[in-house]
């Protein structure tokens, strides 16, 4: 047993030598996360604000005035001024200097004193690759034509029944929608997405080091070493996990840092079942470098593999972008086959949503089976004689 354990800590230890002295997998280690926990913090962002706005006012009256400065004076467009044609606007979102064109016909003034509908047209570049953008657009312009037709309508009332405009408004609009929105009142962005990240750089990093890190050894030969000691499959396995493990919870702890020390997102829940969370992440993620590792020869094929497989299961199957519950059928299922998701549901609980071991136990059980699976095809892997 004490002979195992020393096999074990010289394992550990040299494998920690290896990744200090290199300045590749120094960085890779260290310096890799911090980056990215930055450059995606800063790069990714849900809010739709100051989109340029450009406007064609064929009427140029008060009227029509007025409603364009309701626009302008909103935060989320950038008014790029009054342009006398379609044209001319169209060609400004073509060279996209405009995002959406406002056109205020003629006749907008009259058509309001006379009791007619006054159209207004709305042109929003739809070429945008996030789709969202375009529809959180219209939802804007809906929003804010609303309120002006609202107000119009309250000034007729008053005028018409000689009643002050609060009454007016209350009978115009006898049911009032309060919309509140929880753990999140603000819709802060960066609350969910700096936590986010933590999930994202750890599936990217920690399988990447892991896996290098055993093929490395291979294309060496150095491996022709282990196979003639006399260390045990597990010994090997565990001396080459340790380190790598301990690794990722610095990155872990750091990273939580940065979130909330630097991008401000709030951490309301337990503690503990965060740390928790994140060691049964931390062993899957490593473990499923492991197996990759020992399922392929080169370090380019592991290097694009492990980034690849990062990327579309940190982004695209963990509900950072799309939430799970909208899936279905295959995205589903993969969704739920692996282990970003778990972890992000104990992110989004223990930061946003102040829950601990009570809410969060079927995620924290899944991701410590995940990590027993890993770690058993791992071992079912390795053989001490190299296959030919």
């Amino acid at each position: 047993m004490t002979a195992g354990v020393g096999r074990v800590v010289a394992l550990a230890r040299k494998e920690w030598r290896e990744i200090v002295r290199d300045r590749i997998f120094f960085s890779l280690a260290f310096v890799l996360p911090v980056v990215l926990m930055f450059v995606f913090g800063y790069g990714i962002s849900q809010d739709v604000e100051n989109m340029p706005l450009v406007v064609v006012d064929y009427d140029g009256t008060p009227s029509s005035r007025a409603y364009i400065d309701r626009y302008s004076h909103c935060e989320h467009f950038e008014f790029r001024g009054v342009v006398g044609s379609e044209r001319e606007a169209e060609a400004m979102i073509a060279r996209a200097s405009a995002r959406l064109m406002l056109v205020v016909g003629a006749g907008f003034e009259d058509d309001l004193v006379s009791g007619r509908t006054a159209t207004v047209q709305t042109f929003i570049d739809g070429s945008s690759v996030m789709t969202r953008i375009p529809r959180a657009l219209e939802a804007y312009v809906d929003a804010i034509n609303a309120a002006a037709s609202a107000d119009l309508q309250v000034t007729w009332l008053s005028r018409r029944l000689g009643v002050p405009p609060a009454r007016a408004a209350i009978l115009l609009r006898p049911v009032r929608l309060d919309v509140r929105y929880l753990y999140n009142p603000a819709l802060e962005s960066i609350w969910s997405v700096a936590p986010s990240l933590i999930m994202f750089v750890l599936v990217f990093v920690a399988p990447m080091l892991m896996a290098l890190g055993v093929v490395r050894e291979k294309e060496s030969g150095a491996i022709y070493n282990i196979y003639a000691s006399t260390i045990t499959r597990g010994e090997f396995l565990l001396g080459k996990l340790v380190p790598n493990i301990a690794i990722a919870g610095v990155n872990a702890a750091v990273l939580w840092g940065i979130a909330t020390g630097y991008f401000g997102a709030p951490f309301h829940g337990s503690v503990a079942c965060f740390a928790v969370g994140t060691f049964a992440y931390i062993v899957c993620t490593t473990s499923l470098g492991l197996v990759l590792s020992l399922a392929v020869r080169t370090q380019q094929t592991t290097l694009m593999i492990a980034s690849i497989s990062g990327v579309i299961l940190g982004f695209q199957y963990s509900g950072f972008f799309n939430p799970v519950q909208a899936m279905t059928g295959f995205p589903w299922l993969l969704a739920h086959a692996f282990p970003p998701m778990y972890y992000l549901d104990v992110i989004e609980g223990t930061f946003l949503k102040g829950m601990g071991f009570a809410g969060l136990w079927r995620e924290l059980a899944a991701l410590a089976g995940f990590a027993t699976l890993y770690l058993a095809i791992s071992y079912a892997l390795f053989h001490k004689r190299g296959r030919a």
